[in-house]
């Protein structure tokens, strides 16, 4: 908008008309006084005063108006009738006009240098918003490389005073720091340890890490850069993510050693512990059955060689849940795969487990008559479980269903229904790992919550689904889907 100051009414309403002609926005003043009010409420682009006005004239208007750091970029044209002798021009110029035009005007310059100044004062305009952008942008900058810089030496610090070898990388996975203990590892400071012949080689490695996208962690051995002897460390990494891109990783070595060397132990331990209980075991159990024959059945010594047989055949499944725990967790516990019809291994189960349990009614749904690829005692092992459980969890309703029915896909659905206790939601997800049990099994039935692991794995590795269907008071439905090698086999 343009700002037109003028004492008399008639110069206003020309200057005003012949600029409004030309789309310019004006304000008018007839005074210094109004204008200056004006100019403190107003934002200007352009003032055209008039030097003789009575009051405050154009000078002293120009010379106020110049002092005000909100005008300091407005340029100012003079307009005079009177005082057109150079020293007041000069005196125009130094009160803060940009020019000095003499009455009467030509329109078409006035229109001109108007317009000039109007666009010179848009792009100074401009001009000083960019600048201002720029500084803001520049601070902006400053303050986050600053930032930046902090949290980097924050997180070396860090890295320095911890046991592990430490590292960092950039987003692609090339190594940007490591800590001093990196060097006892490794000569180069661009390149990971040297890992054992039999674990992934750790640069490869990196490339598959980094277009994961998560956080990973294995198992690897490293070895000293002065010493020959491979030891095992953790490596986790973990992505460091800004405004959801990833800006780098970070890793950490852990020497686990001795944790293995526990863990070796301990399995060591468990295996020998139990070949060497197993073995007395086998012998007192066949003992025990052979004077259970001998004995008429009407001796009443026969009720207690029962129940010791009983104590025996579960600590002799707890030796056992021993074994394939070690085997499975040494990687030993190898699968004897061959075809072998499901539907006769499935019913002998079921009549091991009406001889085992006579109290219990036993009721076959469906038909399994398929062949399947795999190992026919793990599987009759899992199946035995899911059975025995059933009987275990339920003491007062003592009718288990065994239901098998086809799905597409050449798929065999098992599964074992029992009518008892049950689980509760939140113990469903966990059923299957190692040493778990409810709260209510805890308390009222025996038992290390090995089994149902030990299932898990057998099942997984015949590329088994399984889980677990279950309300709590009403009962569970134990099951596994597996798959069969060709059409509904004949045979008994």
């Amino acid at each position: 908008m343009i700002l037109i100051v003028d004492d008399k009414k008639e110069n206003l309403l020309s200057l005003q008309s012949l600029l409004t002609l030309h789309s310019y926005a004006v304000d008018t003043a007839t005074g210094g006084e109004e204008a200056l009010k004006k100019v403190l409420k107003n934002n200007y682009a352009l003032v055209i005063l008039d030097v003789q006005m009575p009051g405050m004239d154009g000078f002293e208007v120009a010379e106020t108006i110049s002092g005000h750091s909100k005008m300091q970029d407005v340029p100012i044209i003079f307009l005079s009738a009177v005082n057109t002798d150079k020293k007041f021009i000069t005196r125009g110029y130094n009160s803060g006009a940009i020019d000095y035009i003499a009455k009467p005007i030509d329109p078409d310059v006035f229109l001109l240098k108007v317009n000039t100044l109007y666009k010179l004062y848009d792009q100074k305009r401009q001009l000083n918003q960019m600048q201002m952008s720029l500084r803001s942008e520049i601070e902006f900058r400053k303050h986050a490389q600053q930032e930046s810089y902090e949290k980097a030496m924050e997180l070396r610090f860090v890295l320095e005073s911890i046991p592990q070898i430490a590292f960092t990388t950039k987003p692609n996975g090339v190594i940007e720091y490591h800590n001093s203990q990196w060097m006892e590892y490794s000569v180069y400071t661009d390149q990971f340890p040297e890992t054992h012949p039999d674990d992934p080689d750790l640069q490869p490695e990196m490339k598959r890490i980094v277009a994961g996208n998560k956080t990973v962690q294995l198992e690897v051995r490293i070895k000293k850069t002065t010493g020959s002897e491979y030891r095992y460390h953790l490596l986790r990494i973990v992505p460091v993510v800004e405004n959801k891109a990833i800006i780098k990783w970070v890793g950490t070595f852990t020497d686990i050693e001795e944790q293995k060397e526990a863990s070796r132990k301990k399995d060591e331990f468990l295996s020998v512990a139990s070949h060497e209980l197993k073995t007395p075991l086998t012998s007192i159990k066949g003992y025990v059955q052979l004077l259970e024959r001998s004995l008429e059945k009407e001796n009443t010594n026969h009720l207690f060689i029962d129940r010791a047989l009983t104590q025996v055949t579960k600590l002799d499944r707890l030796i056992v849940d021993l074994l394939d725990i070690s085997r499975i967790e040494n990687g030993k516990m190898l699968l004897n795969k061959a075809p072998f019809h499901f539907g006769k291994m499935l019913r002998s189960c079921v009549e091991m487990a009406r001889q085992t349990y006579p109290n219990y009614q036993f009721i076959e749904e469906g038909h399994a008559d398929v062949t399947v690829n795999g190992d026919i005692i793990r599987l009759e092992q899992v199946l035995i479980n899911f059975l025995s459980n059933a009987v275990k969890y339920s003491p007062t309703v003592r009718e288990i269903h065994v239901i098998c029915r086809m799905l597409p896909g050449d798929r065999l659905l098992v599964q074992v229904k029992d009518s008892g206790i049950g689980i509760p939601k939140a113990d469903q997800a966990l059923i299957f790992d190692k040493f778990y049990r409810t709260d209510e099994s805890t308390k009222n039935f025996q038992g290390l919550g090995l089994g149902l692991y030990i299932c898990a794995d057998i099942l997984s590795r015949h590329q088994c689904e399984y889980g677990v269907e279950s309300n709590e008071g009403t009962g569970s439905v134990f099951y596994f889907i597996i798959p069969f090698t060709n059409a509904p086999a004949g045979g008994n």
